[in-house]
Formats: structure tokens, C-alpha cells, sequence
């Protein structure tokens, strides 16, 4: 066994992490969660968007340019770690942590709700429990079988949007099932306005689009296993933005042509809607598949982070040293497991409260994404600051219009706290998320986390 950085395998390839990138930026928010932000924002929730991936584009220009200059598997929470002092680096790392094991709970949560439609004679908590352990033994076989996974669940997401949109278009512009009638695009401003509850409608929804964004800043925690991390984390950073721009965008400028916004979320998913319209009688399990694929993508990838984080902490000496291990396959094993092993509460809540669990967790997550989004800027500034005029010369990647690229992006995460703030279906997350800092906090005192030295390298 192994506790050095270099016992991960690099067994991480290009078209993984490109893929990796685009299937962490489309999660189950796009076909099913978007109609309660356009409730609020109506055409103007493409605005939002737009903003949204600004901030998570500078975001991710920050994280990139530490990455690129320091690949290691904990990320950001070593470079907390590095940069501000142990007790953000420990905060930030077990804090992420629990942010994916929260997410996941909400994902396999979703993949019991979607087979329940095919077999709704099944208990929920069942099908979360398979969940589960399936993606569980995936990421305990070999980092490659986690990234050939990966790659096929973001190619599933990306067709179907692509066809969507595809056909959506020709809808909009030569009337393709729709009796040979263009429907323009003229539902963009027909019902009360392209901003029918003005800027206020458009800001409100700002906090359900950031939670559409969670997960994007794993291609940091890529780093570490990948083959080329200086050819393909920029690669993979440096597309965020347009990918953001041609699959949330695009695909919500065409389904907002199509209908109009004040009768979406009324009539079931928009995407079963547009497939239907276009003569795919199956569309509703079409969708159903896409989605399911999804979720499970999705708990793929937190199961994968937890893993490298928890990995990252013990290396740290901010979390038990045998953590710090990894297989002759180079797989942090015993992180991997002990986070299944938490996982298995949430299929306790599936089969305790299996209507609450997803609601309950999912604001929790935003506002772990939020804190680590915060610390990534605040860190690269830091980072910056550290080096010399010739060492700054050299970097391979760095962050455009530093600093005020920075500042900007946490006003904006400064608001989108605020928002959330202001509404009571969300307020838990800033109740629930300060005690679970504080609690680490006390934590980190009471263990005297901050004296211990990183964990040796061993042969």
C-alpha cells in the first residue's frame, strides 16, 4: 500500500474529462427542476443562466489555474490548505465531503422516484439501495471504469439535448410537427414580456440555477488521475462556458419558443413535450431513461469525490490516517467505502420519509457548493499573491482580469446567498450549513487537527 499523492493512477483520459466537464454542468435541474425557476423569471430565466455561468466560468478560470500549476487529488482543499492554513483547507475539504454525500442522498433519491414509474410496485428504497451499490463497485474497480462510465452518461445527456434542440428548431423555424406551422419565437415576449416579473423574477431564480451548476468543479479533483492534466483541464475549463451557453441556454430558448412560459411545468416535462410534438410516441420513457441515466451520473461522480477528498484530508492528517491508503490499483479504497457506508443513511431516510428526502437535502447542497466556490476564488487570490513576478510569468494558465474577475464572481455568490435567504423553502440551508461549520470547527480544536503534519509518504 501507498500513502504518497503519486499511488492514484493517471488513468484518466482527455475525452473522459472533456465529457466529465459537460456531464457535471447538465444534471437532472435541466429536465425536470427548470420549471420552477421559469415560473419566476419566465423567458428571463435564460438571463439568469447566462449570469450564472459567467460566475461559474470565472470560478472555474480560478480553480484551473491552481490545478494546472499543482495537480493533486484533494483540489481546492489543498490549496486552501496551502494557501490560507489548515483549519479553511479542513473546513473546505470535509465540507465538501458532505456536500456530495447530501447530493447523493438527493440522487439516488431521484433514481428510486424514476423506476417507480416503470415498477411502482417496487419500494422505493430499494431501487436507491441498488443505486448505490452499483455505482459504489464502479468506483471501487479502477479510476478508468469510473471515467468510461462517466463518458457514456454525459454522451446519453448530451444527445438527447442536442436532438432536442435539433428538432425543437426545426419546429420553430419550418413548423416540423406542429401541422406545417412555424412557430416562431414569438412566445419569447407575447405573455406579459420577455421579463414578465421584471429584474426581481429574474434575480429570485438565480439560486435554483447555481444548484443546476453543483458539481462542475470536480474537473479540479481530476487533476490528480489525469493523464495530461495540462493539456486537458484548461481543454475541459475552457469549454464550461460555451457548453453552458449551447445546452441550458440553447435548449430553454427553444422550449420557450415552443410554449409558452406561464403553461410549462402544467402539462408534465417540456423535453416529453417537444419529443412527442416531433412524433416519438415514447417519448415519456425516453425521458425517463435519460434522467435516470442522470441521477446516476451524477452519484457516480459524488461517490467519486468523496473518495478523493476524504483521501486528501487523511493525507492532511485532517481525517484518520487510514484513509490515506490506496489499492495496487491505485483506488483510495477505504475513503471510497466509508463514504458508501454514510451513503446508506439516505436509503434509511428513502424508506423512512421517502416523499421528504429530496426536498430536505438539496438546499443543504447549494450552499456547501456555494462555500466551496467561495473558498476557490479567495484561494486563487491568495495563490497569486504568493508568487514571484518570473513565477507568475510562467504560469501555463492563468486566471483572465485578475483580480476584479474575482471580486465580481463572489459579489455575485454573496447575493445568491442573500436570495436564498429570503425565501423559507431554502433559509434551512443557512441554518443547517453554519452549525455543520461550527461543529468542524469545535472538531478541529478538541482533536488538535491543525498541529498535525501532513501524512508521510511511505513505499
Amino acid at each position: 500500500m501507498h500513502t504518497n499523492e503519486q499511488a492514484l493512477k493517471r488513468g484518466l483520459q482527455e475525452r473522459h474529462i472533456r465529457l466529465m466537464a459537460l456531464g457535471s454542468a447538465i444534471g437532472v435541474g435541466l429536465f425536470l427542476g427548470s420549471a420552477n425557476a421559469i415560473k419566476l423569471a419566465g423567458p428571463a430565466i435564460l438571463l439568469s443562466y447566462i449570469m450564472g455561468g459567467v460566475a461559474i466560468f470565472i470560478i472555474m478560470r480560478a480553480l484551473g489555474e491552481m490545478a494546472v500549476h499543482n495537480p493533486v487529488a484533494g483540489s481546492f482543499s489543498r490549496y486552501a490548505q496551502d494557501y490560507l492554513g489548515p483549519l479553511p483547507g479542513y473546513l473546505t475539504g470535509w465540507n465538501y465531503w458532505f456536500m456530495w454525500l447530501v447530493t447523493c442522498v438527493a440522487e439516488i433519491t431521484a433514481v428510486g422516484i424514476y423506476m417507480g414509474i416503470w415498477f411502482p410496485d417496487v419500494p422505493q428504497w430499494i431501487w436507491a439501495l441498488a443505486a448505490l451499490a452499483a455505482m459504489g463497485a464502479v468506483n471501487l474497480a479502477a479510476v478508468k471504469a469510473y471515467g468510461e462510465f462517466e463518458f457514456w452518461f454525459a454522451m446519453i445527456k448530451v444527445v438527447t439535448i442536442v436532438l432536442m434542440i435539433i428538432g425543437g428548431g426545426a419546429m420553430i423555424l419550418f413548423g416540423l410537427g406542429n401541422h406545417g406551422v412555424a412557430t416562431g419565437i414569438s412566445n419569447l415576449w407575447a405573455h406579459g414580456g420577455f421579463m414578465p416579473n421584471g429584474a426581481q423574477g429574474m434575480l429570485m431564480a438565480l439560486q435554483m440555477v447555481m444548484f443546476a451548476y453543483l458539481g462542475v468543479e470536480m474537473i479540479g479533483l481530476t487533476a490528480g488521475e489525469a493523464d495530461n492534466p495540462n493539456k486537458s483541464i484548461p481543454d475541459a475549463i475552457n469549454s464550461v462556458f460555451w457548453r453552458i451557453l449551447i445546452f441550458y441556454v440553447g435548449a430553454l430558448f427553444v422550449i420557450l419558443s415552443i410554449y409558452p412560459w406561464n403553461e410549462l411545468g402544467t402539462h408534465g416535462s417540456p423535453f416529453v413535450m417537444t419529443f412527442e410534438r416531433l412524433g416519438i410516441k415514447s417519448a415519456a420513457g425516453i425521458i425517463n431513461f435519460v434522467v435516470l441515466t442522470a441521477a446516476l451520473s451524477s452519484c457516480n461522480g459524488g461517490i467519486y469525490s468523496t473518495g478523493r477528498m476524504l483521501y486528501n484530508l487523511a493525507q492532511q492528517g485532517q481525517a484518520p490516517r487510514v484513509f490515506a491508503v490506496t489499492s495496487r490499483g491505485g483506488i483510495p479504497h477505504r475513503a471510497i467505502q466509508i463514504s458508501i457506508i454514510a451513503l446508506l443513511l439516505g436509503v434509511l431516510l428513502n424508506y423512512l420519509v421517502p416523499a421528504k428526502v429530496f426536498v430536505w437535502v438539496t438546499s443543504v447542497a447549494t450552499f456547501g457548493a456555494i462555500w466551496t466556490w467561495g473558498v476557490v476564488l479567495i484561494t486563487q487570490m491568495k495563490f497569486r499573491r504568493s508568487l514571484s513576478d518570473a513565477e507568475r510569468q510562467r504560469l501555463v494558465f492563468r486566471m483572465p482580469l485578475y483580480p476584479y474577475a474575482s471580486w465580481v464572481a463572489l459579489a455575485f455568490l454573496v447575493l445568491v446567498i442573500g436570495l436564498m435567504a429570503h425565501f423559507p423553502d431554502t433559509r434551512v440551508a443557512l441554518v443547517v450549513g453554519p452549525l455543520w461549520l461550527v461543529l468542524l470547527t469545535v472538531l478541529y480544536y478538541v482533536f488538535g487537527l491543525g498541529k498535525r503534519e501532513l501524512a508521510e509518504s511511505t513505499g
